[in-house]
């Protein structure tokens, strides 16, 4: 199973479309709240290379996007292979 990361902020309704297309694949996600100011949205815009929305997804340490990304993966059937590890 693969290492995901999701960096996300409360009251997002990305976060949450996001971390409910994981938790269905019955994905293990390590969520990490990340508001603005904090040093966890400055891990995550350092680890996406630059980004400043959230969510920011990493799956196997490998940056994926945010939620338009992973609804993508999933629409091109890609999802499951990445979440297989």
């Amino acid at each position: 199973m693969a290492t995901i990361d999701i960096y996300t902020q409360p009251w997002c309704p990305y976060c949450a479309r996001a971390l409910n297309i994981l938790n269905e694949k019955g994905a293990q996600v390590r969520e990490i709240n990340a508001p603005h100011g904090t040093p966890e949205r400055a891990e995550a815009m350092q680890r996406s290379g630059g980004r400043t929305t959230v969510p920011q997804i990493f799956i196997n340490g490998t940056h994926v996007g945010g939620c338009d990304d992973l609804v993508a993966l999933e629409r091109a059937g890609k999802l499951d292979a990445l979440i297989a590890g």
